[in-house]
C-alpha cells in the first residue's frame, strides 16, 4: 500500500474515532443528538458553519468554473467572502434566542412553530429533503473522484469507502461529532489550500499568469467570462454574487448552527473566526483554476485541477495530506447534510406526523436509521454520476436558498409575516429557480436563477402575508424578545430621557460651580 493511502486511512480512522467518542452523549436525548444540547462555542460554530458550507464545490466546482470561464468566476468568491458575516450578523443572535424560546430542535420545526401552521412544515420538509439529498449526491460524487485520484481504486470502490466513513461517524456521534470533525477539517482545508497556492504561485506569478492566459484567450481576463458570454448581463453577475453572499441564510444545515450556539455571546467571536477563515480560503481555489488554464491545458476533467496540481508540485506524503483537505471539504459538508436530512425525516416527518409519542431513545434511533438509509441511496445514485459537481451544487444550493432565505429572515424581523406568506415564499422561490434553470431562462432574460427566485420569494412573502391568520401575540412578543434584553420599552426610555434632561443639566451646572468655588489644597 502506498504512503498516500496509509496517510489517508489514518485520517479516516481518526474521524471515525471522534464519531464513536460522542456516541454516548448523543444518545442522551433528541436535543443532544440533533443540536449538541445547544453547547457549541464561537470557534467551533464558525468552523463547522464554514466548512459545512464550502463542500467539494470549493476544491472541484469552483476551480472548474474558473478553468472554463476565467476571471468571471471570481464574482462567486466576492460574494462568498462576506457570506458568513452577513449570515451570523443577520440571523445569529435572533434565531438563537427565538429557536430556544419556541423549543425547536430542527430548522424546519422552527418554521412551523414560528409561522404557527403545519403546512409550513410539510412544504419545508418536502423541499429540504429533496434538495439536501441532491446536495449530498454532489458531495458523494466529489468524494469518489478525489479518492480515486488518491488511492487509484475504482470510482465505485472509492465512493463506498469514503461515504461509509461519513455515514458511520455521523450516525454514531450525531451533531457534536459533525461539529468537531468539521472543526478539524476546516483547519485542514485552510492549511491544504494555502500550501498548494504557495508552491503554485512560486511556479508562476500572478502577472505571468495573466500574461499567459491572455496569450491563450484574452477574454478569459474579462469580467464577463470567456468569449464575453455574459457581456452586459448584470442580472447574472448580481446573482453570482448574491447566491453565496446571502444564500447561506436559506440552507437548513447552515441555519441550524445558529440554533446550536452556546449563547448569543457566541456570535461575535464566531464572526471573527469565520471572517478570518474566509479570507484565507475563499479566493484561492478559483485562482488555482486559473493556473490550471496555463499549466493543465489538456486536462480532461476540469474538476480535477487541484488534485492534478497537488501531484505535480508535492511529493507523495504531502500530496496525501493536501488531498485530505479536499476530502475534508467534501466530508464536512456531507456529514452536515446527512445529519440535517436525518433530522428532518425523524423530527419533522416521523415524530410530527407518524409517531408523535415516540420516546427520546426511539427518536434518536430513527434519526440514525434515516442517516444510514439516506447515505445508501446517495451512494447508489452517485455511482451513476449525475451532473457535474459544480452544476449540481449550484442548483441545489440555489433552490434551498430561494426556498428558505426569506422565511428565515422574516421570521425574526417581521411581525406581519405569516404562514401564507411563508408557504408562498418557499414554493415561489423554489419553483422559479427550478424553471429558470431547466428552461435556461438566464440566457433569455440575462437574470441569474438565484436572483429571479429571490425576487419572487420576497414578493410571495409580502403578498401572501396579507392573507390568512395574522401571527399571534405570543409570536409577536417572541420576535420582540429576540431583539435582545431591554430594561424599559423604547418609548418610556425616550420620555424619561426627555423629562430628566433639564434636571441633568442643572445638576451638571451646580457641580461645575462647586468645583470652581472649592479652594485647592
Amino acid at each position: 500500500m502506498s504512503m498516500d493511502a496509509i496517510v489517508f486511512i489514518v485520517y479516516l480512522l481518526a474521524l471515525m474515532c471522534i464519531g464513536i467518542w460522542f456516541t454516548r452523549k448523543a444518545s442522551k436525548s433528541s436535543e443532544h443528538y440533533l443540536l449538541g444540547n445547544r453547547s457549541v462555542g464561537p470557534a467551533a460554530t464558525a468552523m463547522t458553519m464554514q466548512s459545512s458550507s464550502m463542500s467539494g464545490y470549493m476544491f472541484m466546482g469552483g476551480p472548474a468554473l474558473a478553468f472554463q470561464h476565467g476571471w468571471y468566476a471570481l464574482w462567486y468568491a466576492i460574494g462568498d467572502a462576506g457570506g458568513a458575516i452577513v449570515n451570523l450578523s443577520v440571523l445569529g443572535k435572533r434565531m438563537r434566542r427565538m429557536s430556544e424560546k419556541l423549543g425547536a430542535l430542527s430548522p424546519i420545526e422552527y418554521l412551523e412553530k414560528r409561522y404557527e401552521s403545519p403546512s409550513v412544515r410539510v412544504v419545508g420538509s418536502i423541499i429540504s429533503i429533496i434538495f439536501i439529498l441532491a446536495y449530498v449526491f454532489a458531495q458523494f460524487i466529489a468524494a469518489g473522484k478525489a479518492l480515486t485520484q488518491l488511492t487509484g481504486l475504482p470510482y465505485e470502490t472509492a465512493l463506498i469507502i469514503g461515504v461509509g466513513v461519513i455515514i458511520i461517524y455521523t450516525a454514531a456521534g450525531g451533531y457534536l461529532a459533525v461539529v468537531y470533525t468539521d472543526f478539524i477539517q476546516g483547519i485542514i482545508m485552510v492549511l491544504g489550500v494555502l500550501g498548494i497556492s504557495v508552491l503554485a504561485f512560486n511556479h508562476i506569478s500572478l502577472s505571468e499568469l495573466n500574461a499567459q492566459i491572455a496569450a491563450i484567450d484574452p477574454t478569459y481576463l474579462s469580467m464577463w467570462g470567456k468569449d464575453l458570454a455574459y457581456y452586459g448581463q448584470w442580472g447574472v453577475v448580481i446573482g453570482a454574487i448574491l447566491i453565496y453572499l446571502v444564500g447561506y441564510m436559506g440552507l437548513p444545515h447552515v441555519v441550524v448552527r445558529h440554533m446550536s450556539m452556546k449563547s448569543t455571546k457566541t456570535v461575535k467571536g464566531a464572526i471573527v473566526w469565520a471572517a478570518t477563515w474566509n479570507q484565507l480560503f475563499i479566493f484561492i481555489p478559483y485562482l488555482l483554476g486559473l493556473i490550471g488554464i496555463v499549466l493543465l491545458p489538456n486536462l480532461g476533467d476540469p474538476e480535477m485541477i487541484i488534485p492534478e496540481l497537488t501531484y505535480q508540485f508535492f511529493p507523495g506524503f504531502l500530496a496525501a495530506l493536501l488531498l485530505s483537505a479536499i476530502m475534508a471539504a467534501i466530508m464536512s459538508t456531507s456529514d452536515s447534510l446527512l445529519m440535517q436530512a436525518g433530522t428532518i425525516l425523524s423530527r419533522d416527518v416521523y415524530q410530527r406526523f407518524i409517531n408523535p409519542k415516540a420516546s427520546e431513545k426511539k427518536a434518536v434511533l430513527v434519526s440514525r436509521l434515516c442517516i444510514l438509509i439516506g447515505g445508501i441511496i446517495g451512494v447508489v445514485i452517485a455511482i451513476y454520476e449525475p451532473p457535474a459537481v459544480a452544476a449540481l451544487v449550484l442548483f441545489s444550493f440555489g433552490v434551498l436558498g430561494n426556498s428558505f432565505l426569506v422565511p428565515y429572515v422574516a421570521s425574526v424581523y417581521s411581525k406581519k409575516a405569516n404562514h401564507v406568506g411563508a408557504v408562498c415564499a418557499m414554493i415561489g422561490g423554489a419553483a422559479t429557480n427550478i424553471l429558470w434553470t431547466v428552461l435556461d431562462l438566464a440566457a433569455v432574460t440575462s437574470v441569474d436563477p438565484f436572483l429571479a427566485g429571490l425576487v419572487v420569494s420576497i414578493i410571495g412573502m409580502l403578498i401572501g402575508s396579507r392573507f390568512g391568520k395574522k401571527p399571534s401575540d405570543k409570536i409577536k412578543q417572541s420576535i420582540e424578545d429576540a431583539k435582545g434584553k431591554k430594561v424599559l420599552p423604547s418609548k418610556v426610555e425616550k420620555n424619561i430621557a426627555h423629562d430628566l434632561s433639564p434636571e441633568a443639566n442643572n445638576i451638571s451646572d451646580i457641580l461645575a460651580d462647586n468645583s470652581l468655588s472649592t479652594p485647592k489644597v
